[in-house]
């Protein structure tokens, strides 16, 4: 019997999508498909790669609103969004207008004695193993920069968003991109492993869990395979004595609760000057309650059900838990709530770093707010985590900001906004969050090799 992967709908629980996995053996056809198309992809003109990619995404655009419909049976997040299209153009053409600078040779010498150059050469294969929570952004994030680079792409989406592969696919072939250049697979968890560990890649890029990433490296062991891990995150933001209070409710709030609180980079602990405290806490409960939570298919409603129930069972459960520990829940529950998917967004206090709500990564529409004193207990707290995705500071001060952010352990320090991705930046972390160098210039970096190149002429 073929195995299948089956996308759930969250809206009501139905199978909306079913796949069928490939066997080892065809997995292992789609990448020496992949590796026999790279030498001659590579060898066209970067200008040629760059327009392609470019066309591509034209491409996806022409069905946008296709897109929020299927993210809204996918995933659940609310057709009034739009889908996903902004972001995804704003990243990919971004990285396809540094690359001729970030894809250039470093010139040592150019004598009349000698040439000595560094060049960026294809790592050759790159998968690209994506996740569900932003399907078509994430994805773009290496898919454009691998092509543009000169590598051959074999993207594995997340079973919850099974139709965005094939809608990417779909797209790339249209605009010109060759069926071999990029391949859509689906794979389950002991083909991928297995794939990885014969080094069939020449790069794995992994967005997800850390387990996930574990596994990953497991999988890599001993192969010289490099793998980019961006994981799990539980970003913490600060509200400084001068902040803006309404400013910083607007941005945490709208932080902890888009795409019910399934964002990397949202916010999901945040500490006030005892100073700001309780206004900031009246107006952040104030913020939640205005939400409508409810069919993400109706154009009023602003949070839909979170992606798979057993996602919202463990947000429920780190809430009851801390409840339970002495953490006082202030939003009563909403009418749609189900106990199912339909989760009530929800702001506690009273809490402390003993509860799970304030240490695992929760990913659901839930924080915790605390008092602090001054900046160094802000400091202290933000860094007693297993994690360093982003960290977000609200006040006047840009230079306390940037010595703030200097003593965060993070990969991306925020001043008076957050939960945001500029591709001009390296998207990295540290810690549990995993290892790697996405977008900006860097981003090319990870997705070739060096090479050197002396040249002796007298």
């Amino acid at each position: 019997m073929t195995n299948t992967l089956k996308c759930i709908s969250p809206i009501d629980g139905s199978v909306y999508l079913e796949r069928p996995v490939l066997s080892l053996e065809a997995a292992r056809d789609v990448c020496a498909r992949a590796k026999a198309a790279q030498g001659a992809w590579a060898a066209r003109p970067l200008s040629e790669r760059v327009q392609l990619v470019r066309d591509a995404i034209a491409e996806v655009g022409k069905t946008t609103d296709r897109m929020a419909q299927e993210l809204a049976h996918q995933m659940g997040r609310p057709v009034r969004y739009g889908g996903e299209f902004g972001g995804f153009a704003e990243r990919g053409n971004y990285m396809a207008d540094i690359a001729e600078k970030a894809l250039a040779p470093t010139i040592v010498e150019d004598s009349d004695k000698a040439t000595r150059k560094i060049t960026r050469e294809a790592r050759g294969v790159v998968l690209v193993v994506a996740p569900w929570n932003y399907p078509y952004m994430t994805a773009i994030n290496t898919v454009a920069p691998a092509l543009i680079a000169g590598n051959t792409v074999v993207l594995k989406h997340a079973t919850q968003t099974l139709q965005v592969g094939e809608r990417l696919a779909e797209a790339f072939h249209a605009a010109g991109i060759p069926d071999d250049v990029f391949q859509n697979v689906f794979l389950d968890h002991d083909t991928t492993s297995a794939l990885i560990a014969e080094r069939q890649f020449g790069f794995v890029n992994f967005t997800g869990s850390v387990g996930g990433g574990k596994a990953m490296e497991v999988a890599a062991a001993g192969t010289f395979t490099p793998i980019a891990t961006e994981l799990g995150g539980k970003d913490p933001g600060y509200v400084r004595a001068d902040a803006d209070v309404d400013a910083a409710v607007d941005g945490l709030m709208d932080g902890a609760m888009f795409n019910a609180g399934q964002c990397c980079c949202g916010i999901e602990r945040i500490y006030v000057h005892e100073s700001l405290y309780d206004a900031f806490v009246e107006k952040a409960v104030a913020w939640v309650n205005a939400l409508k939570l409810g069919n993400p298919l109706e154009a009023d409603t602003d949070i839909g059900p979170m992606a798979n129930v057993r996602f919202a069972a463990e947000v429920r459960a780190q809430i009851s838990e801390a409840v339970a520990a002495g953490a006082t829940a202030l939003i009563d529950t909403f009418e749609a709530d189900d106990g199912g998917a339909y989760l009530t967004p929800q702001i506690l206090t009273n809490v402390t770093h003993d509860m799970r709500v304030m240490r695992d990564e929760s990913f659901g529409p839930v924080v915790g707010i605390m008092p602090v004193k001054d900046d160094a207990e802000a400091i202290a707290l933000m860094n007693d985590c297993q994690f360093g995705l982003t960290a977000a500071i609200f006040t006047k001060d840009a230079d306390a900001a940037d010595a703030i952010g200097a003593q965060l352990e993070t990969g991306t320090v925020f001043m008076n906004r957050c939960d945001y991705l500029d591709p001009a930046l390296c998207w990295t972390g540290c810690k549990d969050t995993g290892q790697g160098a996405g977008l900006s210039e860097l981003g090319y970096q990870a997705l070739t090799r060096p090479k050197s190149y002396h040249l002796k002429k007298a």
